[in-house]
């Protein structure tokens, strides 16, 4: 059993589409600590890991598709909230692809880059900061998340304030972008341009169960 579980992956991990294994290792949190990280992070991640251990998997499961299926205000695909599906979006999820792999990481081929799940994995992972800085890069996307599932009043809301948590402090600058796009929402959708994504980008499998995403280390609960 792990002593201890980084809380951005565990918060990759209560961010996918939950499944039996999810749940086993939301379970096993009580018995291990979650850090490095702030204490309110490891907070939010072990009260949310216990009312997701104790759901049952068919309530849970309807839970996450209401809060991220149904929602595009609360979409996981972080590039959506400040692209839109403009072509911008496809450039930047084709840079994500490529800070990957110069950090060494393969991402998968089933899932899109901004996928947040993969983005917080690839952070609790990478050398250096550069995972870090990865987040923090699309942290206006976070927030916009973030007061989309508290504005639901989702109960998976408390990831996303583990993820703040971590970050740390918001910049003036991204306090005013949130609250502009929170208003306007996205850019609208530019007719006549090519799909925002190109190939390369796009994923090639169906949704999949709960699982470490880029490889390394598992949440070895």
């Amino acid at each position: 059993m792990a002593e201890q579980v980084h809380p951005l992956q565990l918060a990759s991990l209560l961010l996918q589409y939950p499944d039996e294994s999810s749940r086993a290792a939301a379970a096993a949190v009580a018995e291990v600590e979650i850090g490095p990280g702030p204490e309110r992070a490891a907070r939010e991640l072990r009260e949310l890991c216990a009312w997701y251990a104790a759901r049952p998997l068919g309530a849970l499961q309807r839970d996450y598709v209401d809060a991220f299926d149904f929602a595009k205000q609360c979409s996981l695909h972080l590039t959506y909230h400040v692209h839109g599906d403009r072509r911008q979006r496809g450039m930047a999820m084709l840079r994500l692809k490529d800070a990957y792999r110069a950090a060494g990481i393969e991402p998968p081929g089933d899932e899109l880059p901004d996928f947040l799940p993969l983005m917080l994995e690839f952070a609790a992972i990478a050398p250096d900061s550069r995972g870090l800085d990865l987040l923090e890069d699309h942290r206006v996307s976070i927030e916009l998340v973030r007061a989309g599932l508290r504005r639901e009043r989702s109960p998976f809301a408390p990831a996303l304030d583990a993820v703040a948590a971590c970050l740390g402090r918001l910049s003036s600058r991204k306090l005013s972008r949130i609250r502009a796009l929170a208003k306007s929402g996205p850019p609208a959708e530019e007719v006549g341009l090519e799909p925002f994504a190109p190939p390369e980008v796009m994923p090639t499998g169906e949704r999949g169960a709960a699982r470490p995403l880029v490889g390394g280390r598992e949440v070895a609960l």
